[in-house]
């Protein structure tokens, strides 16, 4: 009767389990907050000055200030974050190289320093 039970931890497990977002996910994102931007630009661009008398007509210049501010910023955001990142890894790449140029010239190194203790130890 007991394996006639589900397996809870193994369905939490199983339903909980991370996944990969797709690949051209920031990308996607990117031009969605490029489009908000612009529309709120836009808006803002074709909006008259002397509507501001009636409050009534407020809503749409304020809501695109507040869209494209905040779409601009996540996307500042966005791509201050990817060149962080992309930077991150150029350097680590370059420590890798370094850390193995290093490594062949300490092997280097220390196998000539022991064909050289040989060699004084075979003439002693």
């Amino acid at each position: 009767m007991n394996e006639a039970l589900p397996n809870f931890e193994l369905l939490l497990r199983e339903a909980l389990a991370p996944v990969e977002p797709p690949a051209d996910l920031v990308e996607r994102v990117e031009n969605a907050l490029q489009a908000i931007t612009e529309m709120a630009a836009d808006e803002l661009e074709a909006w008259e000055l002397s509507a501001m008398r009636d409050p009534r007509n407020w809503v749409r210049p304020v809501a695109a200030v507040v869209l494209g501010g905040t779409a601009g910023t996540a996307l500042v955001l966005l791509r201050a974050r990817r060149r962080a990142r992309e930077t991150q890894q150029r350097d680590a790449g370059a420590r890798g190289l370094l850390g193995s140029r290093l490594e062949r010239s300490a092997e280097r190194a220390l196998r000539d320093l022991s064909q050289h203790a040989r060699r004084l130890l075979d003439r002693g």
